[in-house]
């Protein structure tokens, strides 16, 4: 507990926005500018996993194509902006999580993630969403955090079917992949109230 609490400082001083324990060796934080060479190596070194279901990957060619989107993302004002958050195992890069499309006059945004296989099969990625929608309700007034995944992607899907998000419906060739062949997306959502109505 003493060297996690070390851990937990070090990282916090480098930081102006949002850190969190996920569990004993696991951590989330706002991804800053210097983590561009890391993200995109993980990603490359993932790339024939990752891009069967996540269109930009292709598009990330080199590492200033990270340092772009992370520029830009971290232009807007804080309390705004589309947090990017990455997720840590000690030194090591385990997978993205963040907010997209966030709707401020109807209080309501949309969750998105990967994260390498090496880690999956964990529950992680759950621990994740569960606290970031816990957050974003309580910091940010969120009334509708929604999650879309690809119908064939069963990993992704399972996460906000366990958390007990309310499937809606399905999005029809919502998303352009590989080869240009469009998938269907599952739409899931869930109320603030429902959120904290959650057992702690």
């Amino acid at each position: 507990m003493e060297k996690q609490t070390k851990n937990t400082e070090k990282v916090k001083q480098t930081l102006n926005g949002h850190f969190a324990w996920i569990e004993a060796d696991f951590f989330i934080r706002e991804a800053v500018l210097e983590d561009a060479s890391v993200i995109w190596q993980t990603i490359y070194d993932n790339r024939d996993y990752l891009r069967t279901w996540l269109p930009f990957v292709d598009n990330l060619r080199e590492v200033a194509d990270e340092e772009e989107f992370l520029k830009t993302q971290l232009s807007v004002p804080y309390k705004e902006r589309n947090i990017v958050f990455v997720i840590m195992c000690g030194n090591e890069l385990c997978g993205l999580i963040g907010f997209v499309t966030t709707d401020n006059i109807n209080h309501r945004t949309e969750i998105g993630y990967w994260l390498i296989p090496k880690y999956q099969g964990r529950g992680i990625m759950s621990r994740c969403v569960r606290h970031l929608c816990k957050w974003v309700v309580s910091e940010r007034g969120i009334n509708r955090i929604q999650i879309r995944c690809a119908t064939g992607n069963r990993p992704s899907n399972a996460i906000p079917q366990r958390l007990g998000f309310t499937l809606e419906g399905i999005e029809r060739e919502g998303e352009l992949l590989l080869e240009g062949k469009y998938t269907d997306l599952n739409v899931y959502s869930i109320l603030k109230n429902e959120v904290e109505n959650w057992i702690n």
